[in-house]
């Protein structure tokens, strides 16, 4: 029998011929990064487990992207963390600013196809899209992986998830993974591995995969893979060849099999209080926002940013709205702003802030009174993370959410004049 994609991959990494699910197998993280929440906590236990130098120094990253640009009086001094890491245990990879970890962790090449990634984050199932086994650890897990090298797995049963034909206009990879949590629910895939393929998933940028590997942490997944195509290899700049093995043997066994015909999906919402309250579209609209995110880990890409522009080229934003935008990283802000992108979303009356975490977790800039209402096209909307509990926050995709500034209320893009 053959095996799933999540098991090729960490057969390779712990040198075995063959592994089954519920396999306990120990695996060395090609690379292992830590964000500045929890560098603090990470020196502390390095010190406590004894350890005096890392296994794997050129394998360790720290990024600074919850905490920067601080905002609270203890955040500078958890921000100093990362340099006593840096200069008592030789962590090789730094980067203070530049963006969100799950964006620049497959962008600057530290997430490879075929090779197993752990972040001190839950988003990092992000890196799946690009063929990468990538999983989130606490701080005293990585510790240990960054004072030894490796780190014990059990094996996750994988659920395929197969979408063909063309999306209808107007849906896009959000509508994509939030039907799946919808039909998932909160605890559907608890550390399973969600493996997406078919004719759609084919055609989806490597933009679209990143978006729905983000989120599948929303349904309790321990990973979300795409096999690697043309598009991963010209996206990670490897050779085709070097990485065809990143694919799912054709007899395979899955836990379970989920198929979708892309003609039937909708654009869809998650709405308050849970991520996996899906409802389409036609079951909201009309409801009243004061609140629109665009941008987060989640969609903060260049792709992303492009389509809400195009839809708010020449219009402004409600009267009494505000909308926040948030590119993935620097280089999506610079590239957004050398094609004229960020420029229309300024014109339209956004505020475009850092390219950081801050505000998807409820620090800085658009926290949420009694009572108001958010449209975000990040990951979450747990009662209280944008400020009041009172609030309700609804999740979607880049172009229902420009299409909501211009009206005030949640619409479909197809319904306002653009």
């Amino acid at each position: 029998m053959g095996h799933t994609l999540a098991e090729k991959i960490l057969m390779k990494n712990a040198g075995l011929a063959s592994i089954k699910p519920g396999d306990l197998i120990t695996v060395q993280p090609d690379c292992a990064a830590a964000h500045d929440i929890y560098t603090c906590k990470l020196y502390e236990k390095l010190k406590e487990m004894g350890f005096s130098k890392l296994k794997y120094p050129e394998r360790t990253i720290i990024f600074q992207d919850h905490l920067n640009p601080c905002c609270l009086p203890d955040d500078p001094r958890l921000e100093s963390y990362a340099f006593k890491l840096i200069d008592e245990f030789g962590v090789e990879h730094f980067h203070n600013t530049g963006g969100i970890t799950h964006q620049l962790m497959p962008e600057l090449g530290y997430a490879k196809p075929g090779e197993v990634v752990v972040v001190t984050d839950s988003h990092t199932t992000t890196y799946g899209a690009v063929g990468c086994f990538a999983t989130g650890v606490g701080y005293t897990e990585m510790a240990y992986v960054w004072g030894t090298g490796e780190m014990w797995l059990k094996v996750p049963e994988t659920i395929k998830i197969e979408i063909n034909g063309k999306l209808p206009d107007q849906v896009y990879a959000k509508d994509i993974v939030l039907r799946v949590l919808g039909d998932l629910r909160a605890a559907g895939g608890t550390y399973k591995a969600l493996e997406f393929c078919g004719t759609t998933i084919d055609e989806l940028s490597v933009a679209g995969r990143l978006t729905i590997a983000n989120m599948v942490v929303e349904c309790g997944a321990k990973a979300g893979l795409f096999a690697a195509d043309e598009k991963t290899a010209e996206f990670c700049k490897m050779p085709l060849q070097d990485i065809a093995w990143v694919k799912p043997d054709a007899d395979a066994h899955y836990e379970k099999v989920m198929t979708y015909r892309a003609e039937e999906l909708q654009p869809v919402l998650s709405c308050p209080p849970y991520v996996d309250n899906i409802k389409n579209l036609s079951e909201v609209e009309g409801t009243h926002i004061d609140q629109v995110c665009l941008g987060s880990c989640t969609n903060g890409r260049l792709e992303d940013l492009q389509i809400a522009a195009d839809i708010l080229r020449g219009h402004r934003i409600a009267k009494g709205l505000k909308l926040i935008v948030t590119p993935a990283s620097n280089s999506v802000m610079e590239e957004a702003m050398r094609i004229g992108v960020l420029q229309d979303l300024v014109a339209a009356g956004a505020i475009v802030t850092p390219p950081y975490c801050s505000f998807c977790q409820g620090r800085t800039m658009g926290l949420l009174a009694d009572d108001e209402v958010m449209l975000g096209t990040n990951n979450r909307n747990f009662l209280g993370r944008y400020g009041s509990p009172k609030a309700k926050v609804y999740l979607c995709s880049p172009a229902i959410a420009a299409a909501s500034a211009i009206a005030g209320k949640i619409a479909h893009p197809n319904n306002v004049k653009w």
